[in-house]
């Protein structure tokens, strides 16, 4: 038997979410016998992209039962069947969740109708539900509402069924090893994290590491590793007995506290991190007519390493950013080969260097403040960015363009003042991979300010 169903909530926190409607049908194998559809009030504002999408209100949802006065539904119409969903994971995470409010621990077996048509339909372009039901000729209503999306999953999965000729894959996809379901224990533990950046450690019966992550959503992140499948995973769940968490706002400090941690404690379910990061680096060299030309060429390629990069992708998308934004010569930087002046020129994008309309001199300069900005070589700064708390900052600290370390303050005096600042940073192995790491993410991503060390005594 199977319990065919589809949840739409508030959106919102990973695990804050609430039930706005769900609509449930019991299905033998052939036919519908039970059916369940109801608006549930979440006692919580709905998101306004989730108001465009479903249509579902606040106000149509004041006078909707609350999800303990339909609980008891739920529990009786889903007993002795396997749920069945389209992104099976979100909406049994989503029961389980609003259970876990009421004290009551809701366990039933899934089958996700998105692993299911990967396997029996290998072909489809899409696998979201409104793509795949119209590219299958299937007729779907009311998509974005419960029953419309449940009636629609209905179908595909009778569809499914009368390919699985062989009888044999639906009885793999269903999750025998409990896959998506948590033992009270591990709800317990998934509870206790945060919805935050920092960096959670999971611990075997003898308090030894042997997974550590860095995750903007601590909460969520342990909680998909807990419902993740593969032998790996399932091992690692088994011999994880306790999760610990550290907090760090910053998400580069994460990134660099991963990182390090990594190197220290080897934990046995993580990879072993590279002995080297990057591959690539922006070389510069000066043409007969004085202009400094820019090129993406492996390391070995460059005597003098400016920008670092994990791949030649990578560093050419760097330097088309930076062509750009410095107002860079397209030709010169080898991504032109027009025998005049380049395109760019044309656009004013360029001020023709290329043609040698411009100065080497002028030129020059901005293609040494371009190259400089991306770098810490030769740098003495502070990194400011968010805190593990209101009113607090974390601080890197950056010397001769090496890491020093990392800390916290809540007062600008302490980083003001240098011995101060010394006794709050903790240590760091200020190496090549820990620089890659640190000026890789300035440069997709922005910290709250950069402070020049001799601008603070």
């Amino acid at each position: 038997m199977y319990a065919i169903l589809d949840i739409e909530t508030t959106g919102g926190k990973y695990n804050e979410e609430g039930i706005t409607e769900i609509a449930i049908h019991k299905f033998d194998g052939h036919k519908v016998v039970d059916t369940f559809i109801s608006l549930v009030n979440p006692e919580k504002d709905i998101k306004p992209f989730v108001v465009n999408l479903t249509g579902i209100n606040n106000k149509m949802l004041r006078t909707a039962p609350k999800f303990h006065e339909v609980a008891k539904r739920i529990v009786e119409i889903t007993q002795d069947a396997v749920i069945v969903a389209h992104n099976a994971q979100f909406d049994y995470r989503i029961l389980r969740t609003e259970f876990r409010r009421l004290g009551y621990n809701y366990q039933r077996k899934t089958l996700c109708t998105v692993d299911l048509s990967k396997t029996l339909l290998p072909d489809a372009e899409s696998y979201s539900l409104g793509k795949l039901v119209r590219s299958l000729g299937i007729p779907v209503t009311d998509r974005h509402r419960a029953n419309g999306d449940a009636l629609a999953t209905i179908k595909l999965f009778q569809l499914l069924l009368a390919k699985d000729s062989e009888k044999i894959i639906i009885q793999d996809v269903i999750r025998k090893e409990a896959h998506g379901e948590l033992s009270e224990k591990q709800l317990d533990i998934v509870q206790s994290m945060p919805n935050e950046t920092g960096v959670f450690y999971m611990h075997n019966k003898d308090g030894d590491i042997v997974y550590l992550r860095r995750s903007t959503d601590i909460k969520k992140r342990v909680n998909q590793l807990f419902t993740k499948s593969g032998d790996r995973s399932r091992k690692l769940v088994k011999e994880t007995k306790k999760v610990t968490f550290e907090r760090t706002g910053s998400e580069l400090v994460a990134v660099l506290k991963e990182h390090q941690e990594l190197l220290k404690n080897k934990p046995k379910y993580n990879s072993s991190p590279k002995k080297r990061m990057f591959s690539h680096t922006l070389c510069s060299s000066t043409n007969e007519s004085g202009y400094i030309e820019l090129r993406a060429v492996p390391l070995s390629d460059c005597k003098e390493l400016n920008s670092v990069f994990n791949g030649v992708f990578s560093a050419k998308n760097h330097l088309h950013k930076i062509t750009k934004e410095y107002k860079l010569c397209d030709k010169l930087n080898g991504m032109s080969e027009a025998r005049k002046n380049c395109a760019a020129y044309d656009t004013n994008e360029c001020n023709g260097a290329c043609i040698q309309k411009e100065v080497p001199e002028t030129y020059n300069l901005r293609v040494e403040e371009a190259l400089a900005k991306y770098t810490l070589k030769g740098k003495d700064v502070l990194l400011i960015d968010k805190g593990r708390k209101i009113g607090e900052n974390s601080v890197i600290l950056i010397k001769k363009g090496s890491l020093v370390g990392l800390g916290y303050y809540d007062l600008n005096h302490q980083i003001n003042n240098m011995p101060i600042l010394e006794t709050l940073i903790t240590p760091m192995n200020g190496t090549a991979n820990a620089n890659f790491i640190i000026e890789s993410y300035l440069r997709k991503k922005k910290v709250s300010k950069i402070i020049e060390l001799n601008s603070t005594n």
